[in-house]
C-alpha cells in the first residue's frame, strides 16, 4: 500500500448472495495467544487441535461460504510439526509456543508452500530456505500455518492496481462487508486475523501495507522501525522502507509476536542495532499507558473523511480521561514534500532489489524484472485483465543507484520525513508520539474504476507515509466504528519507540475495547454493530 496515487487503484467487486456464518466458531475462534497457551498448558487443547480447528475454519469461511480469499495456500506440514511440538511441550516455553501463524506471500520459507507475491510468474519451486524472520518464528515453536494473499507484488505493480487482488489468488474481501475492500498490501494476513481463521499473522509495509489493511479490518498492525526485523528472504520493493510486522487481534498478541521477530541479522546489514533495542515487548504493556503521555494531534492527517475525524475526536476524548497530555493540533514540517522523492526512491530500489532477489531464487523462469514484465504480457489474460504493470515498467527504466537523481531523492526524503519531519515536531512539542487517524472506513472494491481511498490533499500520502519514509515505527489499534465498518487510529514516533508506542496502544485498548468480531455481511448495516463510546469503560 503506497501513496494516494498509487492507493487509488482498483478493486475486484463481485456481488455474493447473502448468507449466514457459514460455519460455526468454535470455542478457540476468537481467544487471545494467551487464553491458547493457558488452554494448551492445562491439557485443554493441543497444537494439532487448533491448527486442525484454524484449517476447517479456512476451509469452510475462506475457501468456500463468504469465500474471503485470504489464504492462498496451506501448510501441508502444519498439523504434523503442531503434533512435535505438543510431544515436546514442557512447562517452560515461550508464548508461541504451538501458536499457528499465516505468513504474507512474499515472505521465503523453505518448505512445501510457495513464495509468489501472488503472481503467477513465480509458480516454480519454493524458496531455498526461510526468511530470518520464519527461522525465528520456527525456533520459538510457531506453528507455519501457510500464506496468505496480498496485494499483487505487494501493491507495486501498477498506479491502478486492486488492492487485495493477485492473480494467482483473486480478490480478498473484507469479512465485515462482502463488498469492502480489505486495503492492502498485507490484504490476506490482515482479514485471516480478523475472520478468525488465525490468531496471528506476519504482514510486511513498504508504506502503509501493515497500518491500511490493520485498521479497515479492525485489528492491530504494527509496522516497526525499519531494521528491528530482518527483511533477508522477503519479496522487496524498497531496502529503505521495507520492514515486516506483526498482525493480531489485540496489543498483547502483536507484542508477544515483534518479541519473537525482532533482532539481528548478518544477512541484513540495516539489523546490526536490532539485538541492542529488540527485548520483550510484552513489559510495556501497562494498562495505564497513557497516564502522562504527551501525544501530539498531527491534524493535517486528519479532515479527510468525517467518520474517520469523529473516531479520532472520540479516541482523544479517552485518552484525555486516562490522563494523557493531548497537544492538539502539531504541525509536521514537509509533509506535502515526501510523495515525489519517496517514488523515485521506490522505483530505482525495486528494480535494484528484486533483481537481487530473484538472482537467489532457482527454478523459476524469471530471472529478473525485465523477465517479469515479459511474462505478464505473455500471460495478459490472467496476470493483467484489470490492471497493467506502469509501475514495473517505470523501475525497469531506472538507472542504476549511483545515479543522482537517485542519491538526492533518498536524502531529501529521509531528512524531510525523519529529523526535519518526525523528530522536529516530537522535540519542539516535548512528545512521547504522535497521533492521527489511520484511514477512514474501508471502500468499495471496484476493479474497474479503482481504490477509492478518501484523501483531502492529494500531495499527502496518508497516515502511515511519514514513518515509512523515515524508517520509523507507528501502530495502528481498533478505535471505533462507522456503519458497521472497522476505523482505526495510527501512533508513531521516532526510530525504536516501539516500547512507548504498545504503552499507549494497550493503554487505549483496555479503557476502549473497540474490537468486534466481524459478520461476514454482504454489504454494510448500520445497526449490525454495537457503536464505540467515547466514553472510557
Amino acid at each position: 500500500m503506497l501513496r494516494p496515487s498509487l492507493l487509488c487503484a482498483a478493486l475486484a467487486l463481485v456481488v455474493f448472495p447473502s448468507s449466514p456464518l457459514f460455519a460455526q466458531d468454535s470455542d478457540v475462534t476468537w481467544q487471545s495467544v494467551t487464553e491458547l497457551q493457558q488452554r494448551m498448558d492445562a491439557g485443554k487443547l493441543t497444537s494439532k487441535a487448533l491448527v486442525q480447528d484454524d484449517i476447517t475454519r479456512i476451509h469452510a469461511i475462506d475457501q468456500a461460504g463468504p469465500t474471503l480469499r485470504s489464504v492462498l495456500e496451506l501448510n501441508p506440514d502444519a498439523a504434523s510439526i503442531a503434533a512435535k511440538l505438543d510431544a515436546k511441550r514442557k512447562s517452560s516455553h515461550g508464548p508461541l509456543y504451538g501458536i499457528p501463524v499465516l505468513l504474507k506471500d512474499n515472505i521465503d520459507t523453505g518448505d512445501h508452500t510457495l513464495t509468489t507475491a501472488g503472481s503467477l510468474a513465480l509458480m516454480g519451486a519454493p524458496a531455498p530456505q526461510d526468511a530470518a524472520l520464519v527461522t525465528r518464528l520456527r525456533k520459538a515453536g510457531a506453528v507455519i500455518l501457510g500464506k496468505a494473499n496480498l496485494s499483487e507484488w505487494a501493491d507495486f505493480r501498477s498506479a491502478h492496481a486492486s488492492s487485495g487482488w493477485t492473480g494467482r489468488g483473486g480478490q480478498t474481501r473484507n469479512p465485515y462487508a462482502l463488498d469492502r475492500n480489505p486495503c492492502g498490501s498485507s490484504s490476506g494476513s490482515a482479514v485471516a486475523v480478523a475472520a478468525g481463521l488465525v490468531p496471528l499473522a506476519v504482514g510486511s509495509e513498504t508504506d502503509g501495507s501493515i497500518i491500511c489493511p490493520a485498521s479497515m479490518n479492525g485489528i492491530v498492525g504494527i509496522k516497526p522501525t525499519l531494521g528491528l526485523v530482518s527483511r533477508s528472504g522477503i519479496i522487496p520493493i524498497s531496502h529503505n522502507q521495507d520492514t515486516a510486522g506483526p498482525m493480531a487481534r489485540n496489543v498483547t498478541d502483536a507484542a508477544m509476536l515483534l518479541t519473537a521477530l525482532a533482532g539481528s541479522d548478518p544477512h541484513d546489514p540495516a539489523t546490526a542495532d536490532a539485538d541492542k533495542h529488540a527485548t520483550d515487548y510484552t513489559r510495556f504493556l501497562d494498562p495505564n499507558g497513557l497516564r502522562g503521555k504527551r501525544i501530539g494531534v498531527v491534524r493535517q492527517l486528519a479532515g479527510n473523511e468525517p467518520n474517520a475525524d469523529r473516531v479520532l475526536d472520540e479516541a482523544i476524548a479517552v485518552m484525555k480521561a486516562q490522563g494523557a497530555i493531548i497537544v492538539d493540533p502539531v504541525t509536521l514540517p514537509h509533509l506535502t514534500e515526501l510523495g515525489d522523492p519517496e517514488m523515485t526512491v521506490m522505483l530505482y530500489d525495486f528494480k535494484h532489489d528484486l533483481n537481487a532477489y530473484l538472482a537467489g531464487r532457482k527454478g523459476l523462469q524469471v530471472k529478473n524484472l525485465a523477465d517479469l514484465i515479459a511474462f505478464d504480457k505473455q500471460e495478459a489474460a490472467r496476470e493483467m485483465p484489470w490492471f497493467g504493470q506502469d509501475l514495473f515498467e517505470q523501475a525497469q527504466a531506472k538507472g542504476p543507484l549511483t545515479d543522482q537523481a537517485y542519491v538526492d531523492a533518498l536524502n531529501k526524503a529521509k531528512q524531510l520525513s525523519g529529523p526535519q519531519g518526525i523528530d522536529a515536531a516530537l522535540q519542539a512539542n516535548h512528545l512521547d508520539a504522535l497521533l492521527s487517524p489511520s484511514w477512514g472506513p474501508a471502500y468499495l472494491t471496484d476493479l474497474v474504476l479503482g481504490d477509492h481511498i478518501v484523501s483531502g490533499n492529494p500531495t499527502i500520502g496518508g497516515a502511515s507515509q511519514p514513518a515509512a519514509v523515515a524508517g520509523y515505527p507507528s501502530m495502528t489499534v481498533p478505535a471505533g466504528w462507522a456503519h458497521g465498518l472497522p476505523v482505526g487510529i495510527v501512533f508513531f514516533g521516532t526510530k525504536w519507540s516501539e516500547p512507548t508506542l504498545i504503552s499507549i496502544a494497550y493503554g487505549f485498548e483496555q479503557h476502549t475495547h473497540a474490537w468486534q468480531a466481524p459478520k461476514f455481511l454482504p454489504t454494510v448495516d448500520a445497526d449490525a454493530y454495537a457503536p464505540v463510546s467515547a466514553q472510557s469503560h
